[in-house]
């Protein structure tokens, strides 16, 4: 560490370098854990006082050396407190009791493919919300059109009295294409009669 005091606060920085953690992985610790409050001053810098530095050496003690999960460590803090995790990771500290892996799960623990159907659900829901027409209910209804999708766009047509309003030489018109040619019989002799006409 520095030559700071030892009841100096410290940055994110700081206190990243000296748990050999990412900053990103603090922050986010924030998120999951709300005892971790450090003081926030202009532009949303974080000062960590000692004791948040005590706490986070304690989740980082159960979460990496004990194998505690994120869910395992909030049920710490919310059954033995905050004082109880800031010591926990000194050397002859009590350790919480270890439970079964089963006691970490909340009870109404959902399988993963029921999880992953409910937010697929989710997901379509306010997609249905944001197009106004409800994705749940769709029918593959290929069959119910009354014509086949396009298979490409329909090449315009144009007027060779149009070509003389607008002006197009014959030089500016694109070659039409085999299919527009059976559609529309435009010959280079159109063109340069609508030529003659401007």
């Amino acid at each position: 560490m520095d030559n700071k005091a030892p009841d100096a606060f410290r940055t994110i920085s700081e206190v990243a370098d000296e748990l050999k953690l990412p900053q990103h992985v603090l922050r986010f610790w924030e998120s999951r854990f709300h005892e971790i409050k450090p003081m926030k001053r202009g532009g949303g810098r974080r000062y960590y006082r000692p004791d948040d530095i005590d706490l986070l050496r304690g989740i980082r003690h159960l979460l990496y050396g004990e194998g505690y999960t994120i869910r395992g460590v909030q049920r710490i803090l919310r059954e033995q407190g905050g004082r109880f995790v800031q010591v926990v990771w000194q050397e002859g500290a009590p350790q919480p009791p270890h439970g079964t892996v089963e006691e970490e799960l909340p009870e109404e623990a959902v399988p993963l493919e029921d999880a992953l159907v409910e937010e697929d659900q989710g997901l379509r829901g306010r997609l249905s919300s944001l197009i106004g027409r409800d994705l749940a209910d769709r029918q593959d209804d290929t069959a119910e059109r009354a014509e086949p999708p396009m298979t490409s766009a329909p090449v315009p047509q144009i007027d060779s009295t149009d070509r003389a309003i607008h002006g197009v030489a014959a030089a500016e018109v694109p070659e039409p294409s085999v299919s527009a040619q059976a559609q529309t019989p435009v010959t280079n002799a159109d063109i340069a009669a609508t030529a003659l006409i401007n």
